[in-house]
Protein backbone atom coordinates (compact mmCIF):
# COMPACT_ATOMS: atom_id res chain seq x y z
CA UNK A 1 0.00 0.00 0.00
CA UNK A 2 2.67 2.30 0.33
CA UNK A 3 4.19 2.18 -3.42
CA UNK A 4 5.80 5.89 -3.75
CA UNK A 5 4.06 7.05 -7.03
CA UNK A 6 0.46 5.79 -6.74
CA UNK A 7 -0.38 7.13 -2.74
CA UNK A 8 -2.61 10.25 -2.94
CA UNK A 9 -5.61 8.12 -1.34
CA UNK A 10 -6.21 8.71 2.29
CA UNK A 11 -4.15 6.45 4.31
CA UNK A 12 -6.01 4.90 7.23
CA UNK A 13 -5.90 5.14 10.72
CA UNK A 14 -4.93 2.53 13.14
CA UNK A 15 -6.29 0.93 16.43
CA UNK A 16 -3.67 2.97 18.53
CA UNK A 17 -5.09 6.26 16.47
CA UNK A 18 -2.33 6.09 14.42
CA UNK A 19 -1.56 7.13 10.77
CA UNK A 20 -0.78 4.58 8.51
CA UNK A 21 1.40 7.17 6.55
CA UNK A 22 2.51 6.50 2.82
CA UNK A 23 5.88 5.50 3.84
CA UNK A 24 5.73 7.39 7.20
CA UNK A 25 8.97 6.18 8.90
CA UNK A 26 9.03 6.68 12.75
CA UNK A 27 12.33 6.55 15.28
CA UNK A 28 14.95 5.18 18.59
CA UNK A 29 17.37 5.90 20.81
CA UNK A 30 21.27 5.35 20.01
CA UNK A 31 21.55 1.63 20.75
CA UNK A 32 25.01 0.75 22.24
CA UNK A 33 28.01 -1.44 19.97
CA UNK A 34 27.35 -4.65 19.67
CA UNK A 35 28.21 -7.70 21.74
CA UNK A 36 30.19 -10.22 20.95
CA UNK A 37 27.00 -12.74 21.49
CA UNK A 38 25.71 -9.93 18.75
CA UNK A 39 28.64 -10.84 16.63
CA UNK A 40 28.17 -14.57 16.80
CA UNK A 41 24.55 -14.13 16.29
CA UNK A 42 25.72 -11.94 12.87
CA UNK A 43 27.84 -14.87 11.65
CA UNK A 44 25.42 -17.65 12.07
CA UNK A 45 23.24 -15.15 10.10
CA UNK A 46 25.54 -14.22 7.15
CA UNK A 47 26.54 -18.14 7.10
CA UNK A 48 22.71 -18.63 7.01
CA UNK A 49 22.17 -16.93 4.33
CA UNK A 50 24.80 -18.28 1.99
CA UNK A 51 22.92 -21.24 2.49
CA UNK A 52 19.70 -20.14 1.67
CA UNK A 53 21.15 -18.25 -1.30
CA UNK A 54 22.80 -21.41 -2.64
CA UNK A 55 19.88 -23.13 -1.88
CA UNK A 56 17.42 -20.81 -4.24
CA UNK A 57 19.72 -20.78 -7.17
CA UNK A 58 19.95 -24.42 -7.16
CA UNK A 59 15.74 -24.10 -7.35
CA UNK A 60 15.55 -20.62 -9.59
CA UNK A 61 11.75 -19.25 -9.29
CA UNK A 62 8.79 -21.54 -11.56
CA UNK A 63 7.81 -18.53 -13.71
CA UNK A 64 3.98 -18.87 -14.67
CA UNK A 65 0.74 -16.22 -15.17
CA UNK A 66 -0.29 -14.14 -12.06
CA UNK A 67 -3.00 -15.08 -9.61
CA UNK A 68 -5.89 -13.52 -11.41
CA UNK A 69 -6.93 -11.66 -7.91
CA UNK A 70 -3.61 -10.21 -7.62
CA UNK A 71 -4.42 -7.79 -10.31
CA UNK A 72 -1.22 -8.24 -12.58
CA UNK A 73 -1.92 -9.26 -16.12
CA UNK A 74 0.30 -11.14 -18.47
CA UNK A 75 3.11 -10.28 -19.56
CA UNK A 76 4.15 -10.00 -16.18
CA UNK A 77 4.77 -13.24 -14.57
CA UNK A 78 4.59 -14.51 -10.94
CA UNK A 79 6.68 -17.05 -8.54
CA UNK A 80 7.60 -17.72 -5.18
CA UNK A 81 11.14 -17.60 -3.26
CA UNK A 82 11.59 -19.77 -0.10
CA UNK A 83 13.48 -17.90 3.00
CA UNK A 84 13.76 -19.20 6.34
CA UNK A 85 12.07 -17.24 9.19
CA UNK A 86 15.19 -16.71 10.72
CA UNK A 87 18.78 -17.42 9.53
CA UNK A 88 20.96 -18.13 12.01
CA UNK A 89 18.38 -21.62 11.82
CA UNK A 90 18.25 -21.90 8.09
CA UNK A 91 16.90 -24.79 7.90
CA UNK A 92 14.34 -24.44 10.43
CA UNK A 93 10.86 -23.22 9.44
CA UNK A 94 10.76 -21.16 6.11
CA UNK A 95 8.08 -19.09 4.57
CA UNK A 96 7.60 -18.12 0.60
CA UNK A 97 7.93 -14.88 -0.94
CA UNK A 98 5.95 -13.52 -3.80
CA UNK A 99 7.96 -12.05 -6.45
CA UNK A 100 7.14 -11.22 -9.99
CA UNK A 101 8.90 -9.75 -13.37
CA UNK A 102 8.54 -8.46 -17.01
CA UNK A 103 11.16 -8.89 -19.51
CA UNK A 104 13.21 -6.56 -20.50
CA UNK A 105 11.76 -4.53 -23.48
CA UNK A 106 14.72 -4.54 -25.73
CA UNK A 107 16.85 -7.11 -27.47
CA UNK A 108 18.72 -10.22 -25.95
CA UNK A 109 22.10 -8.29 -26.55
CA UNK A 110 20.75 -5.08 -24.62
CA UNK A 111 19.55 -7.17 -21.98
CA UNK A 112 21.41 -6.31 -18.41
CA UNK A 113 19.61 -8.28 -16.04
CA UNK A 114 17.03 -7.69 -13.26
CA UNK A 115 16.18 -4.61 -11.98
CA UNK A 116 14.38 -5.34 -8.34
CA UNK A 117 12.62 -2.73 -6.44
CA UNK A 118 11.17 -1.81 -3.05
CA UNK A 119 8.99 1.26 -2.93
CA UNK A 120 8.71 1.75 0.97
CA UNK A 121 7.32 1.15 4.29
CA UNK A 122 7.92 -0.28 5.32
CA UNK A 123 5.43 -2.72 5.01
CA UNK A 124 4.69 -1.22 1.12
CA UNK A 125 4.70 -3.97 -2.00
CA UNK A 126 6.98 -3.91 -4.91
CA UNK A 127 4.75 -6.16 -7.15
CA UNK A 128 3.18 -3.30 -9.29
CA UNK A 129 6.88 -2.60 -10.24
CA UNK A 130 6.35 -4.65 -13.83
CA UNK A 131 3.42 -2.54 -14.51
CA UNK A 132 5.68 0.55 -15.28
CA UNK A 133 6.17 -1.36 -18.51
CA UNK A 134 2.91 -2.28 -19.45
CA UNK A 135 1.60 1.31 -18.84
CA UNK A 136 4.14 2.24 -20.67
CA UNK A 137 6.17 5.23 -18.19
CA UNK A 138 7.72 7.23 -20.37
CA UNK A 139 10.43 8.00 -17.39
CA UNK A 140 11.46 4.16 -17.44
CA UNK A 141 11.08 3.06 -20.81
CA UNK A 142 15.14 3.37 -21.53
CA UNK A 143 15.89 1.28 -18.65
CA UNK A 144 12.67 -1.19 -19.46
CA UNK A 145 14.69 -2.07 -22.70
CA UNK A 146 17.64 -3.08 -21.09
CA UNK A 147 16.28 -4.51 -17.39
CA UNK A 148 13.51 -7.53 -16.36
CA UNK A 149 11.66 -5.30 -14.02
CA UNK A 150 11.33 -7.50 -10.52
CA UNK A 151 8.68 -6.43 -7.64
CA UNK A 152 8.34 -8.71 -4.53
CA UNK A 153 6.42 -8.75 -1.73
CA UNK A 154 9.04 -8.34 1.71
CA UNK A 155 8.36 -10.66 4.29
CA UNK A 156 5.20 -9.98 6.08
CA UNK A 157 3.77 -8.13 3.21
CA UNK A 158 0.55 -9.02 0.93
CA UNK A 159 0.91 -12.48 -0.45
CA UNK A 160 4.88 -13.13 1.75
CA UNK A 161 3.29 -14.87 4.92
CA UNK A 162 1.63 -11.69 5.85
CA UNK A 163 1.60 -10.54 9.27
CA UNK A 164 -1.47 -8.97 10.97
CA UNK A 165 -1.93 -6.73 14.34
CA UNK A 166 -5.93 -5.94 14.43
CA UNK A 167 -9.32 -7.06 13.11
CA UNK A 168 -8.71 -5.07 9.37
CA UNK A 169 -12.53 -4.16 9.52
CA UNK A 170 -11.50 -2.58 13.56
CA UNK A 171 -8.67 -1.11 11.90
CA UNK A 172 -10.10 1.31 9.72
CA UNK A 173 -13.34 2.14 11.69
CA UNK A 174 -13.50 5.88 11.57
CA UNK A 175 -14.01 8.57 13.51
CA UNK A 176 -11.14 7.71 15.28
CA UNK A 177 -9.94 10.29 18.15
CA UNK A 178 -8.60 13.27 17.49
CA UNK A 179 -4.40 12.58 18.09
CA UNK A 180 -3.72 16.75 19.31
CA UNK A 181 -4.31 15.50 22.75
CA UNK A 182 -6.55 18.25 24.91
CA UNK A 183 -6.06 16.72 28.22
CA UNK A 184 -3.89 13.89 30.41
CA UNK A 185 -7.02 11.76 29.80
CA UNK A 186 -6.86 12.10 26.06
CA UNK A 187 -2.90 10.79 26.31
CA UNK A 188 -3.71 8.07 28.84
CA UNK A 189 -6.70 6.73 26.18
CA UNK A 190 -4.01 7.04 23.24
CA UNK A 191 -1.21 5.21 25.51
CA UNK A 192 -3.88 2.35 26.26
CA UNK A 193 -4.55 1.93 22.77
CA UNK A 194 -1.10 2.12 21.76
CA UNK A 195 -0.27 -1.18 24.35
CA UNK A 196 -3.41 -3.13 22.73
CA UNK A 197 -2.25 -2.57 19.25
CA UNK A 198 1.51 -4.19 20.49
CA UNK A 199 -0.15 -7.07 22.39
CA UNK A 200 -2.54 -7.42 19.45
CA UNK A 201 0.66 -7.68 17.39
CA UNK A 202 2.05 -10.53 19.39
CA UNK A 203 -1.62 -11.97 19.63
CA UNK A 204 -2.05 -12.28 15.91
CA UNK A 205 1.60 -13.06 14.45
CA UNK A 206 4.15 -13.31 17.66
CA UNK A 207 6.12 -16.30 16.19
CA UNK A 208 7.31 -13.52 12.98
CA UNK A 209 7.48 -10.63 15.15
CA UNK A 210 11.42 -10.93 16.35
CA UNK A 211 12.91 -11.62 12.15
CA UNK A 212 10.51 -9.01 10.92
CA UNK A 213 13.50 -6.51 10.70
CA UNK A 214 15.19 -4.81 7.74
CA UNK A 215 18.21 -7.08 8.23
CA UNK A 216 16.37 -9.79 7.25
CA UNK A 217 14.30 -8.29 4.60
CA UNK A 218 18.48 -7.80 3.26
CA UNK A 219 18.96 -11.08 3.59
CA UNK A 220 15.74 -12.27 1.63
CA UNK A 221 16.79 -9.95 -0.91
CA UNK A 222 20.11 -11.59 -1.11
CA UNK A 223 18.23 -15.00 -1.76
CA UNK A 224 16.01 -13.34 -4.55
CA UNK A 225 19.13 -12.22 -6.28
CA UNK A 226 20.20 -15.93 -6.04
CA UNK A 227 16.70 -17.67 -7.14
CA UNK A 228 16.53 -14.82 -10.13
CA UNK A 229 20.11 -16.59 -11.16
CA UNK A 230 22.20 -13.11 -11.01
CA UNK A 231 25.73 -12.74 -9.66
CA UNK A 232 24.78 -9.04 -8.23
CA UNK A 233 21.77 -7.47 -7.98
CA UNK A 234 20.71 -4.22 -9.38
CA UNK A 235 18.05 -2.11 -7.34
CA UNK A 236 16.29 0.44 -6.75
CA UNK A 237 14.90 2.03 -3.41
CA UNK A 238 12.74 4.40 -2.46
CA UNK A 239 12.17 5.98 0.94
CA UNK A 240 12.09 3.32 3.29
CA UNK A 241 13.75 0.92 0.23
CA UNK A 242 16.39 3.42 0.71
CA UNK A 243 17.60 2.03 3.93
CA UNK A 244 16.68 -1.38 3.18
CA UNK A 245 18.97 -0.74 0.21
CA UNK A 246 21.74 0.70 2.59
CA UNK A 247 21.82 -2.01 4.80
CA UNK A 248 21.72 -4.44 1.99
CA UNK A 249 25.03 -2.25 0.82
CA UNK A 250 26.45 -2.56 3.86
CA UNK A 251 25.87 -6.99 4.03
CA UNK A 252 26.42 -7.30 1.01
CA UNK A 253 28.38 -4.71 -0.63
CA UNK A 254 30.30 -7.55 -3.76
CA UNK A 255 27.13 -8.07 -4.71
CA UNK A 256 25.63 -4.78 -6.14
CA UNK A 257 25.88 -4.49 -9.29
CA UNK A 258 24.16 -0.76 -9.90
CA UNK A 259 21.90 1.10 -6.91
CA UNK A 260 19.68 4.01 -7.33
CA UNK A 261 18.48 4.90 -3.90
CA UNK A 262 15.37 8.07 -3.78
CA UNK A 263 14.08 10.17 -1.06
CA UNK A 264 16.70 8.79 1.60
CA UNK A 265 16.09 7.47 5.23
CA UNK A 266 19.20 8.69 7.47
CA UNK A 267 20.97 5.38 8.07
CA UNK A 268 22.74 6.56 10.95
CA UNK A 269 22.58 4.23 13.95
CA UNK A 270 21.07 7.10 16.36
CA UNK A 271 18.40 7.89 13.93
CA UNK A 272 16.82 4.41 14.09
CA UNK A 273 14.34 4.86 14.56
CA UNK A 274 13.02 7.24 17.24
CA UNK A 275 14.65 10.70 16.38
CA UNK A 276 13.83 10.14 12.37
CA UNK A 277 10.09 10.01 13.79
CA UNK A 278 10.89 13.32 15.45
CA UNK A 279 12.93 14.92 12.22
CA UNK A 280 9.91 13.75 10.23
CA UNK A 281 7.57 16.22 11.95
CA UNK A 282 9.80 19.53 11.47
CA UNK A 283 9.94 18.84 8.10
CA UNK A 284 6.19 17.87 7.30
CA UNK A 285 5.24 21.36 8.88
CA UNK A 286 7.85 22.79 6.33
CA UNK A 287 6.52 21.03 3.39
CA UNK A 288 2.63 21.50 4.25
CA UNK A 289 3.88 25.25 4.41
CA UNK A 290 4.61 25.20 0.88
CA UNK A 291 1.47 23.56 -0.20
CA UNK A 292 -0.10 26.13 1.63
CA UNK A 293 1.44 28.96 -0.25
CA UNK A 294 0.99 27.54 -3.68
CA UNK A 295 -2.91 27.13 -2.74
CA UNK A 296 -2.78 30.73 -1.83
CA UNK A 297 -1.46 31.53 -5.22
CA UNK A 298 -4.00 30.04 -7.11
CA UNK A 299 -6.87 31.34 -5.10
CA UNK A 300 -8.33 32.18 -8.50
CA UNK A 301 -8.71 28.17 -8.48
CA UNK A 302 -9.32 27.14 -5.16
CA UNK A 303 -11.06 30.08 -3.66
CA UNK A 304 -9.16 29.16 -0.13
CA UNK A 305 -7.41 32.68 0.72
CA UNK A 306 -4.85 34.60 -1.35
CA UNK A 307 -2.26 34.22 2.11
CA UNK A 308 -0.53 31.11 3.31
CA UNK A 309 -1.76 32.61 6.88
CA UNK A 310 -5.91 32.50 5.39
CA UNK A 311 -5.08 28.98 3.83
CA UNK A 312 -4.11 27.25 7.51
CA UNK A 313 -7.31 29.35 8.79
CA UNK A 314 -9.89 27.48 6.75
CA UNK A 315 -7.78 24.25 8.18
CA UNK A 316 -8.12 25.12 11.41
CA UNK A 317 -11.51 25.84 10.91
CA UNK A 318 -12.22 22.55 9.10
CA UNK A 319 -10.19 20.91 11.74
CA UNK A 320 -12.54 22.74 14.96
CA UNK A 321 -15.40 21.49 13.06
CA UNK A 322 -15.00 17.99 12.51
CA UNK A 323 -13.40 17.85 15.68
CA UNK A 324 -16.93 19.27 17.32
CA UNK A 325 -19.21 17.04 14.55
CA UNK A 326 -17.57 14.47 12.81
CA UNK A 327 -18.10 15.30 8.74
CA UNK A 328 -20.61 12.77 7.56
CA UNK A 329 -20.40 11.26 11.16
CA UNK A 330 -17.12 9.91 9.92
CA UNK A 331 -14.66 12.71 9.05
CA UNK A 332 -13.03 13.82 12.20
CA UNK A 333 -9.78 15.58 12.68
CA UNK A 334 -7.90 11.84 12.53
CA UNK A 335 -9.38 10.97 9.33
CA UNK A 336 -8.41 14.76 7.60
CA UNK A 337 -4.84 13.77 8.84
CA UNK A 338 -5.05 10.83 6.87
CA UNK A 339 -6.17 12.29 3.83
CA UNK A 340 -4.38 16.03 3.74
CA UNK A 341 -1.32 14.01 4.59
CA UNK A 342 -0.77 12.83 1.09
CA UNK A 343 -0.18 17.14 -0.45
CA UNK A 344 3.18 17.34 2.15
CA UNK A 345 4.38 13.82 0.63
CA UNK A 346 3.34 14.10 -2.98
CA UNK A 347 2.80 16.80 -5.99
CA UNK A 348 1.05 14.65 -7.38
CA UNK A 349 -1.56 15.21 -4.71
CA UNK A 350 -1.84 18.78 -4.62
CA UNK A 351 -4.67 19.77 -6.92
CA UNK A 352 -6.99 16.93 -5.88
CA UNK A 353 -6.76 17.55 -2.36
CA UNK A 354 -7.07 21.51 -2.38
CA UNK A 355 -9.87 20.63 -5.30
CA UNK A 356 -11.83 18.74 -2.31
CA UNK A 357 -10.82 21.03 0.28
CA UNK A 358 -12.08 24.07 -2.03
CA UNK A 359 -15.41 22.02 -2.59
CA UNK A 360 -16.25 21.59 1.05
CA UNK A 361 -15.48 25.43 1.76
CA UNK A 362 -18.24 25.90 -1.15
CA UNK A 363 -20.44 23.47 0.68
CA UNK A 364 -20.30 20.35 -0.74
CA UNK A 365 -19.07 17.95 2.02
CA UNK A 366 -19.70 15.08 0.26
CA UNK A 367 -16.62 15.20 -1.77
CA UNK A 368 -14.52 15.32 1.32
CA UNK A 369 -16.62 12.40 3.03
CA UNK A 370 -15.25 10.13 0.27
CA UNK A 371 -11.80 11.33 0.00
CA UNK A 372 -11.21 10.53 3.72
CA UNK A 373 -13.55 8.41 5.43
CA UNK A 374 -12.77 4.56 4.82
CA UNK A 375 -14.22 2.26 2.35
CA UNK A 376 -16.08 0.18 4.98
CA UNK A 377 -16.82 -2.28 1.50
CA UNK A 378 -13.47 -2.40 0.25
CA UNK A 379 -12.43 -5.59 2.42
CA UNK A 380 -9.48 -6.51 0.88
CA UNK A 381 -7.99 -2.93 0.79
CA UNK A 382 -9.00 -2.65 4.37
CA UNK A 383 -7.02 -5.98 4.77
CA UNK A 384 -4.04 -4.38 3.12
CA UNK A 385 -3.80 -1.11 4.95
CA UNK A 386 -4.28 -3.00 8.09
CA UNK A 387 -1.27 -5.17 6.99
CA UNK A 388 0.90 -2.38 5.88
CA UNK A 389 0.52 -0.93 9.19
CA UNK A 390 1.45 -4.72 10.92
CA UNK A 391 4.67 -4.58 8.81
CA UNK A 392 5.37 -0.81 9.37
CA UNK A 393 4.88 -1.01 12.91
CA UNK A 394 7.23 -4.52 13.43
CA UNK A 395 10.07 -3.73 11.54
CA UNK A 396 10.68 -0.29 12.81
CA UNK A 397 10.15 -1.77 16.77
CA UNK A 398 12.24 -4.52 16.10
CA UNK A 399 15.17 -3.08 14.28
CA UNK A 400 16.04 -0.81 16.76
CA UNK A 401 15.76 0.53 20.53
CA UNK A 402 13.18 2.26 21.33
CA UNK A 403 12.58 4.93 24.57
CA UNK A 404 10.10 2.78 26.92
CA UNK A 405 9.12 6.01 29.16
CA UNK A 406 6.09 8.06 29.03
CA UNK A 407 7.85 10.89 30.20
CA UNK A 408 10.42 11.18 27.30
CA UNK A 409 7.57 10.40 24.51
CA UNK A 410 5.75 13.70 26.57
CA UNK A 411 8.29 15.65 26.56
CA UNK A 412 9.48 15.23 22.86
CA UNK A 413 6.22 15.71 21.10
CA UNK A 414 4.50 18.48 23.59
CA UNK A 415 7.97 20.58 22.71
CA UNK A 416 7.45 19.90 19.06
CA UNK A 417 3.90 20.40 18.52
CA UNK A 418 3.88 24.14 19.73
CA UNK A 419 5.62 24.57 16.61
CA UNK A 420 5.39 22.00 14.36
CA UNK A 421 1.88 20.73 15.08
CA UNK A 422 0.22 19.33 11.77
CA UNK A 423 1.81 15.80 12.11
CA UNK A 424 3.83 15.39 15.27
CA UNK A 425 1.03 14.03 17.91
CA UNK A 426 -0.60 11.27 14.97
CA UNK A 427 3.14 10.52 13.90
CA UNK A 428 3.65 10.05 17.83
CA UNK A 429 0.76 7.78 18.44
CA UNK A 430 1.53 5.68 15.26
CA UNK A 431 4.73 4.62 16.80
CA UNK A 432 4.00 4.56 20.62
CA UNK A 433 3.25 0.43 19.78
CA UNK A 434 7.58 0.38 19.94
CA UNK A 435 7.44 1.71 23.64
CA UNK A 436 5.74 -1.63 25.09
CA UNK A 437 6.67 -4.11 22.37
CA UNK A 438 6.39 -7.44 23.37
CA UNK A 439 9.62 -8.80 21.51
CA UNK A 440 13.44 -8.33 21.41
CA UNK A 441 14.39 -4.80 19.84
CA UNK A 442 17.65 -4.99 18.10
CA UNK A 443 20.92 -2.91 17.05
CA UNK A 444 20.62 -0.91 13.81
CA UNK A 445 23.37 -1.98 11.31
CA UNK A 446 26.04 0.67 11.11
CA UNK A 447 25.85 1.45 7.55
CA UNK A 448 29.34 2.00 5.71
CA UNK A 449 31.04 1.03 2.52
CA UNK A 450 32.47 -2.74 2.16
CA UNK A 451 34.57 -4.14 -0.63
CA UNK A 452 33.63 -4.47 -4.23
CA UNK A 453 30.48 -1.61 -3.44
CA UNK A 454 30.16 -0.11 -6.72
CA UNK A 455 29.66 4.17 -7.21
CA UNK A 456 25.76 4.16 -5.55
CA UNK A 457 23.33 6.77 -7.27
CA UNK A 458 21.46 8.71 -4.85
CA UNK A 459 18.69 11.23 -5.68
CA UNK A 460 16.44 13.45 -2.85
CA UNK A 461 14.98 16.84 -2.99
CA UNK A 462 15.46 19.70 -0.74
CA UNK A 463 12.43 19.81 0.88
CA UNK A 464 11.03 16.52 1.38
CA UNK A 465 8.68 15.75 4.31
CA UNK A 466 8.95 12.10 4.52
CA UNK A 467 12.66 11.69 4.93
CA UNK A 468 14.78 15.20 5.03
CA UNK A 469 17.57 16.02 3.09
CA UNK A 470 20.12 15.38 5.36
CA UNK A 471 19.76 11.60 5.00
CA UNK A 472 20.70 11.45 1.62
CA UNK A 473 23.66 13.85 2.79
CA UNK A 474 24.43 10.84 5.59
CA UNK A 475 24.69 7.76 3.04
CA UNK A 476 26.70 9.70 0.90
CA UNK A 477 29.16 10.52 3.32
CA UNK A 478 28.90 6.68 4.69
CA UNK A 479 28.99 5.20 1.07
CA UNK A 480 31.91 6.14 -0.67
CA UNK A 481 32.46 6.63 -4.25
CA UNK A 482 28.80 7.36 -4.27
CA UNK A 483 26.64 10.88 -6.21
CA UNK A 484 24.27 12.70 -5.39
CA UNK A 485 21.59 14.53 -7.23
CA UNK A 486 20.21 17.26 -5.61
CA UNK A 487 16.46 18.58 -6.67
CA UNK A 488 16.62 21.72 -5.34
CA UNK A 489 13.80 23.79 -3.75
CA UNK A 490 11.55 20.62 -4.31
CA UNK A 491 9.54 18.34 -2.11
CA UNK A 492 7.57 15.61 -3.70
CA UNK A 493 8.49 12.25 -2.00
CA UNK A 494 10.03 10.09 -4.88
CA UNK A 495 11.86 11.68 -6.85
CA UNK A 496 12.62 9.25 -9.98
CA UNK A 497 9.53 9.05 -11.06
CA UNK A 498 8.71 12.20 -11.66
CA UNK A 499 9.74 14.38 -15.23
CA UNK A 500 12.49 16.36 -14.41
CA UNK A 501 15.33 16.78 -17.69
CA UNK A 502 17.97 17.20 -15.23
CA UNK A 503 17.60 14.14 -13.41
CA UNK A 504 16.35 11.21 -15.48
CA UNK A 505 18.44 11.11 -17.98
CA UNK A 506 21.24 10.93 -15.23
CA UNK A 507 19.36 8.16 -13.87
CA UNK A 508 18.63 6.17 -17.11
CA UNK A 509 23.12 6.69 -18.36
CA UNK A 510 23.76 5.13 -14.61
CA UNK A 511 21.56 2.13 -14.79
CA UNK A 512 22.26 1.70 -18.39
CA UNK A 513 26.35 2.33 -18.52
CA UNK A 514 27.11 2.34 -14.79
CA UNK A 515 28.49 6.06 -15.24
CA UNK A 516 28.04 9.01 -12.64
CA UNK A 517 29.10 12.12 -12.77
CA UNK A 518 32.35 13.61 -11.52
CA UNK A 519 30.58 15.85 -9.21
CA UNK A 520 27.98 15.82 -7.32
CA UNK A 521 24.64 17.54 -9.29
CA UNK A 522 21.87 20.46 -8.74
CA UNK A 523 18.83 20.33 -10.30
CA UNK A 524 16.32 22.86 -10.73
CA UNK A 525 12.62 21.39 -9.53
CA UNK A 526 10.02 20.05 -11.50
CA UNK A 527 7.60 21.45 -12.53
CA UNK A 528 5.21 22.87 -9.84
CA UNK A 529 1.09 21.24 -10.68
CA UNK A 530 -1.06 23.54 -12.48
CA UNK A 531 -4.91 23.23 -11.03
Amino acid sequence: MRDMRRKSRVAALGSAGALVTATLIAGAVSAPAASANNRQGQDREARGAAIAAARAAKAGIDWQECPADWGLAKPIQCGWVTVPVDYAKPFGRQIKLAVDRIGNTGTAQERQGALVYNPGGPGGSGLRFPTRVTNKSAVWANVAKAYDFVGFDPRGVGHSAPISCVDPQEFVKAPKADPVPDSEADKLAQRKLAREYADGCYERSGAMLPYMTTPNTARDLDVIRAALGEKKINYLGVSYGTYLGAVYGTLFPGHIRRMVVDSVVNPARDNIWYKANLNQDVAFEGRWKDWEDWVAKNDAAFHLGTTRDAVQAKWLQLRATAKKNPIGGVVGPAELIGFFQSAPYYDSAWVPIATVFSKYVAGDTQALVDAAAPDMSDTKGNIASENGNAVYTAVECTDAKWPTSWQRWDRDNTRLNKDYPFMTWANAWMNLPCATWPVKQQTPVDVKTGPGLPPVLIVQSTNDAATPYEGAVELHKRFKGSRLITEKGAGSHGVTGLVNPCINPRVDTYLLTGKVDDADVTCTPHATPQP
